[in-house]
């Protein structure tokens, strides 16, 4: 499980390091790709299997599953984190979460998302005022 929140710095390289406290669970290899709201979402790979099998269960005659299918599978990449823990985020990747420098990594429950330090504070505290109407559409 992933929780809590790491204020990091993407380096000249474009590498990130992973939080300590989840490199084991990482540490077998890990898929970056994109997710809603412009972050990226790092998922260990046998957890991102799961997900794209979910994906590919979905008819291909709609339009909606194909388009969702492509959007996952071409924004991914499988990286294997360095002895440091470091792990590179693709340039494309990079651009599509508009990240450069200061960037903030969040426990998802099943992924670690990244996000843009900045855009990170703007969502967070917009979405301060609607967490308590959340719990009952969760549940």
């Amino acid at each position: 499980m992933f929780l809590g929140t790491f204020t990091q710095k993407l380096d000249e390289k474009g590498r990130l390091i992973l939080p300590a406290k989840f490199r084991e669970q990482l540490g077998h290899g890990l898929v970056i790709t994109r997710q809603q709201e412009r972050c990226l979402a790092i998922w260990p790979t046998e957890v991102f299997q799961a997900e794209v099998e979910r994906a590919a269960a979905g008819p291909s005659t709609s339009q909606r599953v194909r388009e969702y299918q492509r959007m996952v599978a071409s924004g991914a990449s499988d990286e294997s984190p360095d002895s440091q823990g470091r792990v590179t985020v693709p340039q494309s990747l990079r651009n599509y979460a508009g990240l450069a420098r200061d960037i903030v990594v969040i426990g998802a429950v099943n992924r670690l998302e990244v996000w843009d330090a900045a855009k990170w504070a703007e969502y967070s505290a917009a979405q301060e005022e609607a967490f308590a109407d959340l719990d009952e559409e969760v549940d």
